[in-house]
Formats: structure tokens, sequence, C-alpha cells
């Protein structure tokens, strides 16, 4: 009961401000210096498009300057143009656009605890998905290349064929399992093989005690071609972990004191139904996203990934997972945010880092921090 209290605080903690934010208002004087916020993916392609940037990159920093009639600019990712290259339809657009950081407000004391809420613009919270998120044969295709877990890397050869990529489960966390997994996708089907890299779970030394753990094993899975909204699996095992590997995984097993377990880790060593109902959509400007229930290898999911968000001047990736049911593990909570523009030159808007933060249940019975470390992505392409 512990754990859905702190779930709901969380989840009530993180959308706070959002809550709040819907009844600001907007500003009425007329901003002639502003970032602008990056939630018209169309808009901002077109405009690199008119000065040739390619790729255009729907999530780059562009600053509008128009304060000196004589010297009217726009900085993309850093680079100034004059505002004069634009077409006179793109510069009214520019002007006009609702979503601006205002870069020439007054700064004083307050700004410290004023200036991010007052950034905050909302009226692109929630969006339809694209095309590519809701089509059961596309919906594979994915850009992002996440370091630990998280939705799979998808490299399309044509469409609705192509492999996709992933360390770790759809669900874990960051040194959560030891889970490599690749799979080949056609037209919704894919099947794919999931095997053992140790190396992966050895780098944190304590705290291993709710671990998942695979030998080698297949999946199949289909998404229900009625939008990319229900996906069911099948997980095979065909080679279980040794009785070597088996003792050295369950050296982490928390015991009591006679001696019964009381924590341990899981070994996938069974066949496993599995399903997902998702319900893809744009939070904040996100270019991919999605909430969903799960169940997975006898553990019950639920949570939310997005690619992207835009809240106040900042990009970011977001992603909650709560394991709330469990055959075996003890139940998990899975916070990560990783941030972008932090690199420079090509990586300003394809690299993101962030922390990775794990809840669970701890040795002493309370509900703690479990592990914590950075996540990583890289953005390989563009979104669709």
């Amino acid at each position: 009961m512990k754990s859905y209290r702190l779930l709901f605080i969380v989840i009530g903690i993180l959308f706070f401000p959002i809550w709040h934010a819907t009844f600001a208002q907007e500003e009425q004087q007329k901003i002639l210096y502003y970032q602008m916020e990056p939630l018209d993916d169309s808009l901002f392609i077109k405009i690199q498009k008119e000065v040739f940037i390619e790729p255009p990159d729907p999530k780059a920093e562009i600053i509008v300057d128009l304060r000196d009639p004589n010297n009217e600019t726009v900085s993309i990712k850093g680079t100034l143009y004059p505002f004069l290259a634009f077409t006179p339809e793109t510069r009214a657009k520019i002007q006009t656009y609702p979503f601006k950081i205002n870069l020439g407000e007054t700064i004083n004391l307050a700004s410290v605890y004023t200036k991010v809420v007052s950034k905050i613009r909302l009226g692109k919270v929630v969006q339809p998905p694209t095309a590519y998120q809701i089509s059961p044969g596309l919906s594979y295709i994915n850009p992002f290349l996440q370091l630990f877990g998280g939705e799979r890397f998808g490299i399309p050869f044509k469409d609705d064929l192509g492999l996709s990529f992933g360390v770790g489960t759809p669900y874990s966390g960051v040194l959560e399992t030891n889970a490599v997994e690749g799979d080949f996708h056609i037209l919704g089907f894919s099947v794919g093989v999931i095997g053992p890299v140790d190396a992966l779970t050895q780098i944190r030394t304590d705290n291993n005690y709710n671990n998942l753990y695979f030998g080698f094993a297949y999946q199949l899975s289909y998404i229900i071609p009625l939008g990319n909204f229900f996906e069911i699996s099948y997980t095979g095992v065909m080679k279980k972990p040794s009785i070597a590997d088996r003792a050295k995984y369950h050296q982490d097993d928390i015991l009591n004191a006679d001696s019964s377990v009381r924590y341990t880790v899981k070994i996938v060593e069974d066949s496993y139904f599995n399903w997902e109902l998702r319900y893809p959509f744009s939070l904040l400007g996100s270019t991919r996203g999605k909430f969903y229930v799960a169940e997975y290898l006898k553990e019950w999911h639920i949570g939310y990934t997005g690619r992207e968000l835009s809240l106040a001047g900042s990009t970011f990736d977001f992603r909650f997972d709560a394991l709330i049911k469990s055959d075996v593990r003890q139940p998990e909570y899975v916070f990560e945010i990783m941030v972008q523009k932090v690199a420079a030159d090509w990586a300003f808007s394809a690299f993101a880092i962030g922390p990775a933060v794990t809840l669970s249940t701890m040795k002493n019975g309370q509900l703690g921090v479990l592990g914590i470390f950075l996540d990583m992505r890289l953005k390989v392409g563009t979104s669709f």
C-alpha cells in the first residue's frame, strides 16, 4: 500500500507544474527578442529548409532578434541568418508564433523562482501522434538509440520491413538486467532473439537482488492491425542459464535470519505470453510518446515514455515505468529524464543524458533508492 501511495505522490509532483501552468496568462506586450519553443515541427523544418539546413532538426534552438529594424536576425543552432532571408509567409509565422520565450524580460531577485514557471506555454500540451506511431507495420521505426532499457532502436529497410535492437527490456531500468535483444519486423510481425551479457549487471556491485536474468530466448510478437494500440507476444527459452550462472545470480538474494529467502532475483526459464495495451500521443510537443499497461514475463507494468518533450525552453526525454506486480520480484519504479542540448555541433540535438533512478523495497523492508545511474541516448536520423 505504501508503494502505491508513493507512486501517486511522485506522479502528482511531476505533473503539478503542468496543471498549475494551465491557468497562466499569455504576455500581452510585443516581444522582439525571443526563443521559439520547439512545438511546431513543420514550421521549424520549413524555417531551416529556407536557409538550406540539411537535415532539418524539428527541435533546433531558434532565437529571433527583431529589436533593431536595420539588423533583424534569426539564430538557428548558433548560426545567424538575416530575417529577410526567409519568405514573407515564413517571416509572418515567425513574428506571430505563439510559443515564445521572452529573452528581453527584466531580471530581478524573484526571477530565480518565477522564471521557469513564467516560460511555460501549454497551448500544445497534448496532440495526436504521427502516422508512423499509429501504424502497426511502421511503429517499430525509431531513430532513438538508448543505452539502457526503453523502446527499441528501429531501422527500416523498406517501410514495414526492418530490424530493431535494444539493451535490457522495454520496461527495465539501468543495470537491472543482462538482456540484449534483436528483432526482425515485417508487416506488424516480429521475431527476435534475447541473449545474456552479464557485464551489464556487474557494473553495479550492490542492491542486485531485484534483477532480471536471461539465458538465451526467442520472442514472437504481433501488433493487432487496428492502429498501434495492442501488441501480443510470446517469449520462449532456448537455453537456460547454466548451474554456475544460476548460483552466481542467486548470490545477490537477501535471506532471513533462518536462511529462508526474503528477496530473490528472477531468472527467465519458462515460456511466457505477453501483451501491451498502449495509447500513442504527443505530450508537450514530443516527437514520440505513449502511455501503456503491459504484462511481460508474468510481471505487470504501467508507465509512460516520451522523446523530445519541450518545456520552458528545455528539450528532454522522460520515462516512467512501474512494476506493480511480479511472480518473483519486488515492486519497482523507474524514473528517467535525459536532457538534450548539452553537447555541441551535430550532437546538440542528437545526444541526451541524464539520471535514471530506480525505487524499490530495500533490505530493511522500506521503500528506497535501489539504484541511480546515468542513462543516455543518440538520435540517429529524423523523427516520424
